[in-house]
């Protein structure tokens, strides 16, 4: 799988390098203190609403990520005011994300943060830019995929895959014959382009949720795999 490299540069600066003895603090230069931690640290949605009993499913699901991640994602505690919509939730996200399929784990990470940078989405880019810099153990590519996955050096499989991702996601009215047979072109099959469809349709509902309700994610996510 084509992917963009870049070696980081070795003793960066930024600004010009003070001389010594010179220094001073921002409160001594009479500048304004720095702010403090962003929401993120301190909720999960702007609803605040309130964690139900968890189900026998979901408490052992919570003790697993836990276990397996260190953490608890902030989507899962997000739904957890209601076990029904977590169940739901969760069913759906390992059944299209970790479940068999056509589409690696690492190219339908790709698909969530390409569609989640068309909607702006702080928190699926975040947390799923993280999983792409992870999978692909390659930071450079994880950037490039929140920022402009077209400025990346993709293979024609996985550029062909995230251009109709997009596509559905921007206008998805005009998705047409032509957009299938690109696909089919770069070698995806029927079920693929199944999967392609779904894991974009998922992410663009998560993305408004997550919009709508002011999701913040695990400020864990954003050191990891750097």
């Amino acid at each position: 799988m084509a992917k963009h490299r870049q070696k980081s540069r070795n003793g960066a600066t930024s600004g010009m390098e003070r001389k010594a003895g010179t220094s001073t603090s921002r409160q001594e230069r009479g500048a304004a203190p720095r702010r403090q931690a962003a929401d993120d640290d301190i909720r999960i949605t702007a609803l605040g609403l309130k964690e139900a009993a968890p189900s026998d499913a979901m408490a052992a699901y919570f003790k697993k990520c836990e276990e397996k991640l260190g953490f608890v994602p902030n989507v899962l505690r997000a739904y957890a005011f209601d076990m029904g919509k977590l169940e739901a939730f969760v069913a759906m996200y390992n059944d299209l994300m970790l479940a068999p399929s056509g589409l690696s784990k690492l190219e339908r990470e790709m698909i969530a943060v390409a569609v989640s940078s068309v909607n702006r989405c702080y928190y699926c880019l975040t947390a799923h830019g993280a999983a792409v810099r992870a999978l692909s153990e390659d930071p450079v590519l994880g950037e490039l995929m929140v920022m402009n996955f077209r400025a990346a050096r993709l293979s024609p499989r996985e550029r062909a895959m995230l251009d109709f991702a997009v596509k559905l996601t921007a206008e998805p009215w005009a998705i047409e014959e032509a957009d299938r047979a690109a696909l089919r072109k770069a070698g995806f099959s029927a079920r693929d382009i199944w999967d392609i469809a779904a894991v974009a349709g998922f992410f663009n509902m998560s993305n408004r949720v997550a919009s709508a309700t002011d999701m913040r994610p695990n400020p864990v996510y954003h050191g990891q795999s750097r």
